[in-house]
This record gives C-alpha cells, structure tokens and sequence, in this order.
C-alpha cells in the first residue's frame, strides 16, 4: 500500500501518513457516495442541521490538536491556524441554516387548473478538489452547504495536507454522526483528482486552485456536460490614492502582500499608489516589512511562517531574479534558504514584468506609481484575472466610485485584500473562475438545481 506523508513545513519532520487512493478506491468512493445520498436528501432539514451543529461542536473540542496540526503542516502562524477553525465553525453553522431555506416557489401557469412549482433537487455527489493553503476553512467552505442542501461529498484535498484538509475532516463528521458514505475522502495527487471529475456519478466538480488546472477541469468537464465550480488564482490590486492616510495604507499593504506569507489567491501581488504619497508609502511599507520575523511558527513568535514548498521557494526567487535583471529594485526581503522567504517590497517595476503579470504567491509586494486616479484604474483593469482589488483613500465617496470601475468579482475599500465572510458571495470573473459564488444565498445556487414540477386538476385534451 502507498501511502501519503504529511510534512512539518518548517522543520520536514513527519506528521503522519494516510493511504493514498487507487483509481478502484476513488471508483468505490463514488459509488458509496452515490448510493447514501437519496437517503441523506430524503431526512429532514432538521436531522440535517443537527448533523452540521454537532460538527461545528466537535470543531470547537478537537481545536487545540486542529491548531497544531495547521501550523505544522501548511506552515503558518498560530493567529491563521485559529482563523480558520473559527472560519470553518461559521461555515457549518451558517449551512445548517441553510438547510431549512425556502425549496420552491409556487410559479403562475397560464394552463387553467395547473399547479407550477419551481422547486430545489441536490446535485447528487458533488466532487471537491481543495489546495493546501486554508485546507480546514477551503474544504468547509464546499462541504457545508453542500450537505445542508441534500448532497454527498466526496473531498480530494492537496497532498501537501492530507490531514488538516483530509482525515481530520472525514472524523469530524463521522464523529457529528453523518451516515456513511455520505462524506468520502479521497487522498493523492492529479490522477485522483482526474478520476473524481470523470467519475459519471459526480454531478459536480468544485475545484479550488490554481487557473493552469482550472482551465484542464473545465475543458474535462465542458465535454462530459457536468456542472463545473472554479475558485482560481489572482493577481490582486492595493490601490492607494494621494488622500490616504500613509501608514495606514502601509499596514493594509503589509497584511495584504505578506499575511501566510503571500499564498493566499487573495493576496495583494499589485499596490498601485498615486505619486503624490508614493515615496511616503514605499518608505512605510518598506519599514514594516523589514520589521516581521521569519521561522518556524511551531517553536518560535513568527510573523511569518516556511514557504509550503522548495517549488514555490524557487518559483518566487526566479519572479523576483527577473524582475531585477529587468530594472527592478528590491528594497528589503527575498529567499532566504529553504523554506524561508522574507517579505519584499520592489519598485521601479513596470506592467511588462512577470513579476507584475504573474500570481506569485509568496510575501513580494512590487509598486507601480501613478500620476492620477484614470492611470490607477487602467493599470488594475489590465490583467487577465478578476478576483479582488481594495482602494485605501480618505474619501469614502471616492473610494467606492473608484472600487466600482475594478475589474473583479470582490471590491473593499479601506481594508485588506484578504477578506472572505460565510455569508459573502466569494468569487471571481475572468481567469479567477467562472462567475459562481459561495456564501450565503448564493450556496443554493452552486449546489442544487432547479426542477419543474407541474400537477394539473383535470386531464387535458389532446387532439392525439
């Protein structure tokens, strides 16, 4: 039997290991899946949200071992670890209210004596396929609602975290008490993934990640005709007008670029700051950055944790390298020796460097000037990605007037990049996914679909 290790970040210690999943086990998975869902559809909203509030409870309990357990193995510091268990506890919550929204709607039918419903069906098995940065919360995030609604999962998480985002998952809700096969965990690399998206009997495929294998689910996907939900990368916009308070902008900045050392899809890669506070800002910035501290979250007060890996280490090296030898000029910060990376601030950038058109998630903060406000937003506007921009001014007014011309499915003005809320509508446009949204409401739209149900008082007559 193969197996999976799970790996401190920081210091490559093993955490523990799981079995990886053969293409028969992803088969079998399916179908267990497939053949516990109509039963679990069929019990009441209120059996449903019991199982969700005691998975929430067990969350609370098992929180202590959950928070080592992310620190060590996605490498972050303790105050992101508590976030997501926080996170993840809001998400089963708010699903298990979800569970008891409205299903139908009773719709006019211009047929005398018919009655026309509009009603909510489950998907079936909904497939999920999650990365490694906020495995807990990222995975909740799809589960949740997605069992609130009558569907079974099936979970591939990343095998970076197979535990955080994998088993820790599937005993909590066995012990919330979820029927088997409702929820299925799945564990490997791409093949397995692949398998789960061919499958015939996942109706749906929820993939967080990056927009390279985005783009290969969707055309997979696309040809077998099944429901497709991507959450992809960014390259994500700082706006800082010339009325901002700078050291406040500085602070939104520093959280925006640097926060889990910059592997978040909701990362600031961009800070576009007006000429008038640019120097100021750079300044401010520059000294915030220099001043985190970097090592192992498990042992030391870190500001920032290891990098997940030697592959994005180096792919974030040769960003920053490139950039350089293209005109680039880094004030503070850059690789350390594995798996660390300081946090950067870069000027003298300019639209044409990969390090300005890339995703680069890692703590590099690059700053393009602006002379006004127009140049600001053609500069945001001109990406391939849609995810999320912030304005930081003093004016309000102005500041949602400008968030609203950003190309992107989410806008904050005053406030870090990084945002996300269980009852928000998360999501973006362009090469950061296909347009559906989670959160809130909007679950009901990603993980049902509607069916037409008509019942007529007296037979109609045919002419055959």
């Amino acid at each position: 039997m193969t197996t999976l290790l799970a790996l401190d970040k920081a210091s490559g210690a093993t955490l523990g290991s799981v079995a990886a999943t053969t293409a028969a086990d992803v088969d079998a998975a399916v179908e267990r899946a497939a053949q516990a869902q109509a039963g679990w559809a069929a019990l009441t909203y209120a059996e449903r949200a019991a199982v969700l509030r005691r998975a929430a409870a067990e969350l609370g309990a098992r929180a202590a071992a959950l928070r080592e357990l992310i620190v060590r193995e996605t490498g972050s510091i303790p105050g992101k670890a508590d976030y997501e268990i926080g996170a993840a506890t809001g998400e089963l919550y708010e699903a298990a209210g979800l569970a008891s929204r409205p299903v139908a709607e009773v719709r006019p039918s211009n047929h005398a004596g018919r009655f026309s419903l509009a009603e909510r069906v489950p998907l079936g098995v909904v497939a999920a396929i999650t990365p490694w940065n906020f495995p807990l919360v990222l995975g909740m995030r799809v589960i949740a609602p997605a069992l609130a609604l009558g569907n079974a999962v099936v979970l591939k998480p990343s095998p970076e975290t197979p535990l955080s985002g994998g088993a820790a998952l599937a005993e909590l809700f066995e012990a919330a008490g979820l029927p088997p096969g409702v929820f299925e965990v799945v564990q490997g690399g791409a093949e397995v993934g692949e398998r789960l998206v061919v499958h015939p009997a996942t109706a749906m495929v929820h993939f967080t990640g990056s927009t390279a294998v985005g783009r290969s689910i969707a055309a997979t996907a696309g040809g077998l005709l099944k429901k497709v939900s991507l959450e992809l990368g960014g390259n994500n916009a700082l706006v800082v007008l010339d009325d901002a308070d700078v050291e406040q902008a500085a602070m939104i900045g520093a959280w925006s670029s640097f926060h889990y050392q910059g592997q978040t899809c909701i990362t600031a890669g961009r800070h576009v700051v007006h000429a008038a506070v640019a120097d100021a800002y750079v300044a401010a910035l520059t000294a915030r950055a220099a001043a985190i501290r970097v090592g192992d979250p498990h042992t030391d007060a870190v500001g920032l944790g290891p990098m997940i890996n030697g592959r994005q280490h180096a792919r974030a090296a040769e960003l920053l390298s490139a950039a350089v030898a293209d005109g680039a000029t880094v004030l503070t910060g850059g690789p350390e020796p594995v798996p660390y990376f300081r946090p950067a601030v870069v000027t003298s950038v300019h639209p044409g460097m990969r390090l300005w058109r890339e995703e680069i998630f890692a703590p590099v903060a690059p700053v393009l000037v602006v002379a006004d406000e127009e140049e600001a937003i053609r500069v945001v506007n001109d990406t391939e990605y849609g995810l999320v921009n912030s304005v930081v001014t003093a004016d309000q007014r102005r500041g949602l007037a400008v968030a609203r011309r950003l190309r992107g499915g989410m806008a904050h003005v005053n406030d870090a990049t990084p945002q996300d809320e269980a009852l928000a509508p998360f999501g973006g446009i362009g090469q950061s996914g296909l347009g559906g949204r989670s959160g809130g409401d909007d679950n009901l739209d990603e993980f049902t679909q509607r069916r037409w149900l008509t019942t007529t008082e007296v037979a109609p007559h045919y002419p055959y």
